[in-house]
């Protein structure tokens, strides 16, 4: 899960993971993971803050709105119609929460759960994976990278004395073209010459055995190495699919696109707004507002008289005045509607019982034809010849 170079290292023979201490960067690369774990949960508990404010958002601008609405003169199918906007608002703000929740509670937890499970610590030594392979790498890099430094200090040898047989080659050389110069001194820069190439291919003995050991150790170290390395790899497989399916996870509940609750809304919605009736809406108002109100014109209202209601107590059967044989039938005058429990209501024209006389308050009591009992005033109803 490390970063990849934008552009590859100036020196790649430097720089390969075979050249001592470079597996390293593979070592570093579990605590890469765990440091990339804690930014990705930092990253979704923030937009899971981003889906809370926009749900309260939301919200707020609902509530705000929908007071205003329902002061203003529409009315119908076009006053229904502008309040589902804000319905629809309230239900998706409460799944934008949701979604805030699912954020923190689920997917933040679950990774948390699986960061500390997946990165054991070991007591002094950083985490267990990093300690574990930093050591087999060192263990199993050792006995080459010792070949190595006898190798480069050989070769290093070897190009010097190359340089000394070089430098031994121009003297004899110039002592040659020299006609000044004894015989003898020119004996000499050519021994000095045959005994600096003797040096050379000393050294260059030397270089080849080592480098012969060298390649011969290779295959071994590579495939010590590549054992290790394999087993570094298998572990962060893991962390990478893993962490692809919590990517998914997140992207579920964050593709609001797919979201069957906000496709009800929105067809709700959609669905109200198509409803909206300019006939309809035009007949409420002219049967609300306009011609088409119900209006009681003029007319000779007849003179009802009032009922006498001071005093007036409930009486118990007990103390009631005897009960009427049979009872006699009484026809409403007026319109009466009981405002206690214990008193009839009716309209005029309505014939009933009367089981009891008038008492001292003016109120009789009778049994309506549906069976029901109570008092009534004895001037709003005649006697049924």
């Amino acid at each position: 899960m490390a970063s990849l170079p934008k552009d590859p290292p100036e020196d790649g023979t430097k720089q390969s993971f075979w050249m001592p201490g470079n597996y390293v960067r593979t070592v570093h690369r579990t605590e890469q993971s765990y440091r990339a774990c804690n930014d990705i949960v930092a990253c979704f508990m923030e937009r899971a803050k981003v889906e809370k404010q926009y749900a309260q958002q939301l919200s707020q601008w609902s509530s705000k709105w929908k007071s205003i609405v329902d002061s203003r003169p529409l009315y119908g199918s076009l006053m229904r119609a502008w309040q589902c906007f804000f319905t629809s608002t309230e239900r998706l703000s409460t799944i934008h929460s949701s979604i805030s929740q699912s954020l923190v509670a689920e997917e933040g937890d679950r990774v948390k759960t699986w960061q500390r499970e997946t990165f054991p610590k070991k007591l002094f030594c950083g985490f267990k994976e990093s300690y574990d392979n930093n050591t087999s790498f060192s263990r199993a890099q050792r006995p080459w990278s010792k070949k190595l430094i006898k190798l480069e200090k050989a070769q290093s040898a070897y190009h010097k004395s190359c340089q000394r047989e070089q430098a031994a080659i121009d003297k004899e050389k110039q002592a040659n073209e020299s006609t000044e110069m004894s015989p003898e001194k020119k004996q000499k820069f050519t021994e000095a010459k045959e005994k600096a190439t003797a040096e050379k291919e000393k050294m260059r003995d030397q270089y080849e055995k080592l480098l012969e050991d060298v390649t011969a150790y290779t295959p071994r170290y590579m495939e010590e190495m590549e054992a290790i390395f394999d087993q570094s790899q298998e572990e962060e497989r893991k962390r990478i699919s893993f962490l692809k399916q919590a990517f998914l996870s997140i992207h579920r509940h964050l593709d609001i696109t797919n979201n069957e609750s906000v496709k009800a809304v929105y067809g709700e919605l959609h669905q109200t707004l198509m409803s909206i009736e300019e006939q309809e809406d035009l007949k409420w108002w002219k049967n609300n507002h306009g011609p088409g109100m119900v209006t009681n014109w003029p007319k000779i209202e007849e003179w009802v008289p009032p009922v006498k209601r001071l005093k007036r107590k409930k009486r118990d059967r007990k103390e009631s005045r005897p009960v009427m044989i049979g009872g006699v039938k009484v026809r409403a005058l007026y319109d009466y509607v009981g405002e206690e429990g214990d008193e009839l209501s009716f309209k005029a024209g309505e014939v009933f019982l009367k089981v009891e006389e008038e008492d001292d308050q003016g109120w009789c009591r009778g049994v309506l034809s549906e069976g029901k009992e109570g008092f009534y005033p004895a001037n709003y109803v005649e006697v049924v010849e």
